[in-house]
Order: C-alpha cells, then structure tokens, then sequence
C-alpha cells in the first residue's frame, strides 16, 4: 500500500473535527489547571532558510496531537513518512508529508511524551502545521522551556542547561569544547562531589550538637575543621584558577586606543580584514566607539576602535574622549597605539604597545613595530594579539566555572565555610555550614535536605 493510500485511509476513519478539537482544547486546558503542562512545540531548527524544518512537541497529550495529524504514532525512536492532516470540519487538508519521530517519555529529551515533526521547511508549511497544533490545543513554547522541563523532570541539572545554552552560541573550536563538557557534566560532577563532603561534615556537625551525650570518637570535631579547612582551601583555589573560562564564554574585548591619527581605524580595518571604520587624515574621524567580532588564538574578541585621546573643545569629541577612556577600563586587553619616537607614556591599563608608521620612523624598544599601510609587522602583532587572547583565556582548573552566576555561588560557599571555621560554637558552625549547603546547591539546583537526613541516620546510631 502506498503512503497516498494509507493516507487515504486514515481519512477514511477520522472522526469529524469540530468536536474532537474542542475535546482536546477542554482537555488540555483541564490538565494545565490540574497542574499538566500543555503541549508545547517549536522550531528546533531555527528560522533561518533550509530545505527541513524540525517541529518539536513536548508534553502530555503529544501522542493524541500527533495521532490527530497523522493517523497513528510510529514506532518509538523510528523515523515514519506520513502525510500531516488538518481535520476541523469538512474535507480533511493535507498540510505536508514529512518525517514524523515518537518519543514516549520518560525517555526523552524532557522527560515528557515528545515527538518530532520533519517538515519541509517553507514558510507557508511551518505556519500550516503550527496553525494546526494550535488548533488541537498545544501552544507555542516560551524561551528554554523545553529545556526547562528536562530540569524539572531530573534529565539534566542547571549546569547542564547552561552547557546547552552556550554549546548552541558556541562560535569557536574553545568555546565548543568547554560548552561539550559542561553537558557532559564535567562541572556538575565536581560540585556533587563538593556538596558530598560538604554533606558528611555537616552530618558530623549535626551530630556533635544534638546528641552530646553519644559515645562518639573524641576526634570527629577536629576530622571535622580539617576536612572544613580542606574544602575551604580546594575551592578559593579553584577561584583563583578558573576565570579564564567565564571570559572564553562570553568572549574577550580588546580596545584599541592612542592619540588621533595614529593609525587606529586603519589597524581596526587591518586586523579584521574589512572596512569596519572610516580612515581619514583629518585628526578626531572616530567620535564614537565601533565594534568589530572576530576570532583571535582559537577565542571570540571585540576589538574596539575608539576617538583620539586628547584635549579638546568639541562638545561631541570629549564626549568620544570619555568613552575612550571607559572602555580602557572595561577592556580585558588595552592595544596602545603611536606613531614616531620615542613612545608616549603607557596609558594605564595598556597591555600591548604598538608603533604605527614604521615605514617612516624605525619604532622604539618595547613596542611591536608595524605599517598598516605596508603590512609590515602585522602578522608578528597578530600572533602577539592571539597569544594574549590564549592567556586571558587559560586556566588550570579542572571543569572551571564559566558564568558570572557560578563564581557567586562559589564565593557565597566558601565565605560560608570560613566564616563556620571562625566559629567557636558548634550551633553556629552548623548554621554557617548549611547556608555554605544552600549556596553550593543552587549551581546544580539540587538543595536536598532529605539527602542531609540519609546521611546523618546512614552513618551514626542515632535512636538505638
């Protein structure tokens, strides 16, 4: 039988639309008031121009959406051409013949009944199968909900939600690699291992204070600072070691800066291999800051062309000036640029000293040599540039942390601790040691209080 006739014969048998989908609208909208989430669907595969569309769907009630569409469920995890039907009232419409996916849950992306709608992917039949969703009674997901329900039913933690975030905007070979292990659980698996050993002193802890009287060895409250001191110490290193990763997520920015007409918008256009800026003779060109993205040593970098540094009357150019200057304090790398000898002096900040015009003045020691106009030195800088972009991004830490969220919760953890290690009663101590519980919790968000109580009855005779 041919996928026409089988079509046909679905037809056939279908039951008249109008009632089954205000049946199925009544249905959903039951379950969400009784606490099911609805239905959801969205492009998995962008907006952008291609010959597939993939629709995801999530949710209970999948399975009858996608029986409504086209006749029957596949075969779990089995690609299956069918002809997608629109059934409210008359003669049914056919929407496209696409490859449908079935994925019962709890084995699925989230956890949830799911399923995949291969479309072809013009716009006229993305927004007939989406219309004909709606009709049955899904609704069209908000950001990261899909997401957002695999965490909410244990398929992934907030690690590796975030891992999936930053693996889609990866832009490097780095960035994709850092982004891999962080879904791996290469970081969650490191803060369970912190929030394990944490758990155990605090169980001691619990111990000491509430059953005083207990046989127990005179050693426990000094095995319980050491360990304390011990994780204190693992993660203030790891601090110290792991920023090189937040940077390498969000990229790096790199101000180029320097007195006007010294070559800055030239270097800028050089370097990105575009005219990016207007290069002119005429002193003060660049007023405002602009902006190119590229990729140096392997890393995703902002270089910032920004105004002439000097003084000035023109209200708009100070202005410039002004913003020069901030962004040399915000830039991870200040590229000082010059012409002629000797050098100014270094401005603050500056990390590479670069002289301009070498085809006319010979550049002073200290400083990386170049002609924009003639090429000259370029390459020696761009190796120089991409170094630096290596080392700001470097770090020796296993799993290192790789937002600005993370490093909080880390810090809130170990001043926790550290302030429990001052402590001198056991009551406060263990209040310290469970707010260090809380903050630690909240990277993966796991905050198991019932995991505390397993351990504190798993390893004292406590009621005997």
């Amino acid at each position: 039988m041919s996928h026409l006739d089988q079509d046909k014969e679905v037809n056939d048998n279908a039951v008249p639309a109008t009632g089954k989908m205000t049946m199925a609208i009544m249905e959903i909208f039951m379950q969400e008031r009784d606490g099911h989430p609805p239905v959801i669907f969205a492009l998995a595969s962008g907006l952008s121009r291609a010959a597939i569309a993939v629709m995801r769907l999530s949710g209970r009630g999948t399975g009858r959406i996608v029986e409504s569409l086209c006749g029957r469920l596949p075969a779990p995890r089995r690609a299956s051409l069918r002809g997608l039907w629109r059934r409210d009232g008359g003669t049914p419409v056919l929407l496209d013949r696409a490859l449908v996916l079935w994925f019962p849950g709890p084995d699925s992306y989230t956890g949830e009944d799911s399923a995949e709608l291969h479309l072809h992917a013009g716009q006229a039949v993305i927004n007939a199968v989406a219309d004909a969703l709606v009709a049955l009674g899904a609704r069209p997901a908000e950001p990261g909900e899909f997401s957002r329900r695999a965490f909410m039913h244990g398929r992934m933690d907030l690690m590796q939600a975030e891992g999936i975030a930053d693996l889609i905007e990866a832009e490097t070979e780095a960035q994709r690699q850092q982004a891999l292990s962080q879904v791996d659980g290469a970081q969650s698996r490191l803060y369970q291992h912190w929030a394990d050993r944490l758990r155990t002193l605090l169980a001691h802890q619990e111990a000491l204070i509430d059953f005083p009287d207990e046989e127990l060895p005179p050693e426990v409250e000094q095995e319980l600072c050491n360990g304390l001191r011990e994780l204190h110490d693992t993660m203030q290193a790891y601090l110290a070691e792991g920023a090189g990763a937040e940077r390498l997520r969000r990229g790096l920015v790199f101000a180029i800066v320097g007195e006007p007409n010294v070559g800055k918008s030239s270097l800028l256009n050089a370097l990105a291999g575009r005219d990016a800026a207007i290069v002119s003779s005429r002193a003060g060109t660049t007023r405002d800051a602009i902006e190119v993205r590229m990729v140096m040593g392997n890393v995703p970098v902002t270089l910032v062309d920004t105004a002439g540094l000097r003084e000035t009357e023109d209200e708009i150019e100070a202005e410039g000036v002004r913003r020069s200057l901030f962004h040399v304090k915000q830039a991870d790398c200040v590229v000082q640029v010059f012409a002629g000898n000797p050098a100014p002096p270094s401005l603050d900040g500056a990390d590479v000293l670069v002289c301009n015009k070498t085809d006319l003045t010979p550049a002073p020691d200290g400083a990386i040599g170049i002609s924009v106009l003639t090429n000259t030195g370029m390459d020696v800088l761009r190796t120089v540039l991409a170094d630096k972009a290596r080392a700001l991004t470097a770090g020796r830490a296993v799993a290192p942390f790789t937002r600005a969220r993370h490093r909080a919760a880390i810090e809130e953890t170990v001043r926790h601790i550290g302030q429990a290690l001052a402590m001198p009663w056991p009551e406060m101590r263990g209040e310290e040691m469970r707010l260090a519980m809380r903050a630690l919790g909240r990277l993966t968000g796991a905050v198991d209080v019932e995991a505390l109580l397993d351990t504190v009855f798993g390893q004292f005779c406590i009621g005997k």
